[in-house]
């Protein structure tokens, strides 16, 4: 299933949130054209060697694009690139530096005067005006800024998210962003900008702790893996010391979990437990009988318990087990994609694929693509030398 066939995507792209969000375009059959500079590429390419030598960054988010290597500070080559979007592109796609794209001359104001339907999305740490907007911005200060430190971690400790998760925010509405502009193109011809800040993605995701929040209250407090809000909702140590995840929700899960799993029917109306906010209030005097309760069953026994007892709960995997895990490939999760060191395992995109598999092609090298792209725009092989030996491309 392609939808987006026969839509080319340029991208002054680097890190992860824009090539995310056009990895995700990609594998939708849009045609995605990375901009990458001279020899080195994106950065993202070195950040580590972990997966089979390379990226691992990389290699998730820049599958089935075309890599088209320009220095921008060079004339001929950013003219070549404007005449690239001008023949070819429906969408803009850039993270550069604030302020880089529209020095270029690649703005939505600049392009959409040659190309009125041309979609442009602008991708930045805090948005395109504000007392923020040339502030510099990598995914762990719009996880500080954003507030999302504050509500990670032990009590006394903050903690940063495992993943760029700013990052990550950035690059799904982006995306999603990018395809409703598509759509409305569709039905009226209309091309427009899309202006992305991490800050606002990030934000938006930190709903629940600005609510609870709100007038002053206290914020959630910092409670580690449990839940800030609710409990018993976290880890719990069995007899064997490994641990088991689980999840409650409701009165009706309380009193199952205190009759079939703790095996303490008496302790669903204690004073002390009868609701969430006096069990959230007394989570450690809680813990402490859940503990004891488990403390004479293995981890796999307390699991098939809780499963008997209809109460959600979970293993804490390592990457090993999630590489193994049983329910993605009994759903045939696994894919393969093409790179320079041989065919790497990827996760087909979530969703369903009735109507036909994504897009899911080679990862590029860097420049893989430039000698064709640009002959396909009129260039001649002395012209294409003569750039390279100034390293213009």
């Amino acid at each position: 299933m392609q939808p987006l066939k026969g839509i080319t995507v340029v991208s002054l792209e680097h890190a992860i949130a824009a090539p995310f969000a056009t990895r995700q375009l990609a594998d939708l059959g849009a045609r995605v054209i990375k901009i990458e500079r001279p020899g080195v590429g994106d950065f993202a390419r070195k950040y580590d060697e972990r997966a089979k030598g390379l990226s691992s960054h990389f290699v998730w988010t820049n599958r089935s694009k075309e890599s088209l290597t320009l220095d921008l500070k060079d004339a001929q080559a950013l003219s070549l690139l404007k005449q690239l979007i001008h023949k070819e592109a429906d969408v803009v796609v850039q993270n550069l530096a604030p302020g880089a794209a529209q020095r270029m001359g690649l703005s939505f104001e600049a392009l959409s005067k040659k190309k009125p339907g041309i979609i442009v999305c602008d991708i930045s740490g805090y948005g395109s005006d504000g007392p923020f907007a040339k502030k510099k911005a990598y995914d762990l200060l719009i996880q500080s800024e954003a507030g999302f430190l504050s509500t990670t971690g032990p009590e006394n400790e903050i903690a940063k998210a495992g993943i760029s998760i700013a990052d990550i925010s950035a690059g799904m509405y982006a995306y999603t962003n990018i395809l409703a502009a598509l759509m409305h193109r569709q039905q009226t011809g209309e091309g427009q900008r899309i202006d992305i800040a991490m800050l606002e993605t990030l934000t938006e995701w930190m709903s629940f702790p600005l609510y609870y929040s709100m007038d002053g209250a206290h914020p959630p407090p910092r409670a580690g893996a449990s839940h800030a809000s609710i409990y018993p909702y976290g880890p719990f140590e069995a007899g064997d010391g490994k641990v088991v995840m689980l999840g409650l929700q409701n009165e009706r899960e309380w009193l199952v979990f205190c009759e079939k799993v703790m095996r303490q029917a008496e302790l669903a109306d204690d004073e002390r437990f009868n609701t969430n906010p006096k069990r959230s209030e007394r989570r450690e005097e809680l813990k402490s009988l859940i503990v004891k309760a488990f403390s004479t069953q293995t981890a796999a026994q307390v699991a098939a318990r809780l499963e008997e007892a209809g109460i959600a709960n979970a293993q804490v995997n390592t990457m090993a087990d999630v590489w193994a895990h049983e329910q993605l490939k009994a759903r045939g999760r696994w894919s393969q994609v093409q790179t320079t060191v041989g065919e790497m395992p990827a996760l087909v995109p979530p969703g369903s694929w009735e109507k036909g598999a994504p897009r899911m092609d080679a990862v590029p090298t860097v420049g893989e693509h430039t000698d064709l792209i640009l002959k396909g725009l009129g260039c001649t092989a002395s012209d294409i030398e003569q750039m390279r030996l100034r390293n213009a491309i």
